[in-house]
């Protein structure tokens, strides 16, 4: 029996059948994959004329500036969050936003340090134009200089894509086809007023132009010709980038002499779960809870009859925050908490110099994000309010894990972990 199977062959003649049939296979998947991606490149274009160009047509887009915008354009398969025609959309496993990840790694020293020395440096040469945006628009300066630099390193970094590439591909194919469709649209018409040249529209992977990374509808909404040349430059201009930045604020409710926040200690016997913009108190409530402001420093005396919310980003984890309504209108630039945070601590730092925050953040913020969606899902059928069940550990969902912690007997932490998430299942 040794050296041959059942049926008479061989063990080498198996193998020698095995890899030429592992040959043709792999043949086969590499003949497929290119004409896979022709196929999808057949239907993008067909979907652009067929489907887009009437719409632009019917917007005012010249067939001009439309064949300049897509000339040459494939879909790109390697940006995230496609879903291939015919697929469902899935809640990835991966999260590859950072400001959606671990909050530690997001507030990364070297990062934050980079935003706060630029920001000084650029404060002073260009002192004057920023005391000027301070006047007219009432948003402090530092906040300008923490955008300004967490979004294109003082307009340092590159911007890799071509726009309409990354517009028309995720409005083609994308999980959330009608925002994209809806910016690819305001950006055909930037290009047909004559705003910005068709060869200018570089941007992100996400399809964000310029220093301020501003989206198209974000541009045609709020950049600021500051600098009097007649148009507004959000790539080349440091006055309209940060004139820009700053109407955008002024848009969403700055509220001009407030803070954007705090870092506090909150005591035990205040449940994280009072967490949110929708449960807010007077600072002074606050504070007569036992919530104090770090170092032994008092709130501000004008901010103690004004309105607060409670912020924990990482939950019982990581540092605690009494923020004020500015603190969401800096949540309107990216809709993320730690994003606003990074630039409410940026700003302070510009202000005040590189000191950190008095608690460190704590080991999470590891798990996958398709684990978290199943946290939530969990929680949903369990009647709580997590927001969406997308992965992400917003404030509803951090907080409906602390309910349901405290009560089912834990130790609320209110922020999702590996044990939870088998608790839950």
């Amino acid at each position: 029996m040794s050296g041959r199977t059942e049926g008479g062959a061989t063990e080498r003649d198996l193998r020698k059948f095995s890899f030429a049939f592992l040959l043709v296979g792999l043949t086969l998947i590499l003949l497929a994959a290119p004409a896979s991606a022709a196929k999808i490149d057949d239907q993008f274009h067909a979907w652009l004329q067929n489907d887009l160009w009437p719409d632009a047509k019917a917007k005012g887009i010249s067939r001009k500036t439309f064949d300049a915008a897509f000339d040459g354009v494939k879909p790109n398969l390697k940006l995230p969050d496609l879903v291939m025609p015919g697929k469902k959309t899935t809640t990835p496993q991966k999260q590859r936003q950072a400001e959606f990840g671990s909050p530690g790694a997001y507030f990364a020293e070297k990062t934050v340090r980079a935003v706060a020395a630029g920001g000084r440096a650029r404060k002073t040469t260009n002192a004057r134009t920023i005391a000027a945006i301070e006047k007219r628009y009432g948003v402090p300066g530092d906040v300008l200089l923490a955008i300004w630099g967490r979004e294109s390193g003082f307009g340092a970094a590159k911007m890799p894509y071509d726009a309409f590439e990354v517009l028309g591909t995720k409005a083609f194919m994308a999980t959330r086809k009608d925002f994209f469709r809806t910016e690819l649209m305001a950006a055909l018409e930037l290009v047909e007023r004559g705003l910005a040249p068709v060869g200018a529209m570089k941007s992100s992977w996400a399809g964000a132009l310029g220093q301020p990374q501003f989206m198209p509808t974000s541009f045609l909404k709020h950049a600021v010709d500051f600098d009097g040349d007649g148009r507004a430059d959000i790539w080349n201009s440091v006055p309209d980038t940060l004139a820009s930045i700053a109407n955008y604020l002024v848009h969403y409710g700055w509220v001009k002499g407030r803070d954007w926040g705090f870092e506090v200690t909150v005591p035990e016997a205040v449940s994280c779960s009072l967490e949110g913009p929708d449960q807010g108190k007077r600072i002074s409530e606050w504070a007569d809870m036992g919530i104090k402001r770090v170092a032994a420093r008092p709130f501000p005396a004008r901010e103690l009859k004004a309105e607060g919310f409670l912020l924990m980003p990482a939950g019982r984890s990581g540092p605690a925050f009494i923020v004020t309504p500015n603190f969401y209108v800096l949540k309107q630039y990216n809709t993320s908490d730690l994003y606003a945070l990074f630039i409410g601590h940026g700003a302070d730092r510009i202000a005040h110099g590189d000191s950190n925050f008095s608690r460190s953040w704590g080991a999470v913020g590891g798990l996958h994000r398709s684990d978290i969606a199943a946290l939530q899902r969990a929680l949903e059928a369990k009647g709580y309010d997590v927001g969406s069940a997308d992965g992400l550990p917003g404030f509803k969902t951090r907080r409906s894990i602390g309910k349901w912690q405290a009560s089912n007997g834990r130790a609320a932490t209110c922020f999702p972990d590996a044990e939870l998430v088998t608790a839950l299942k």
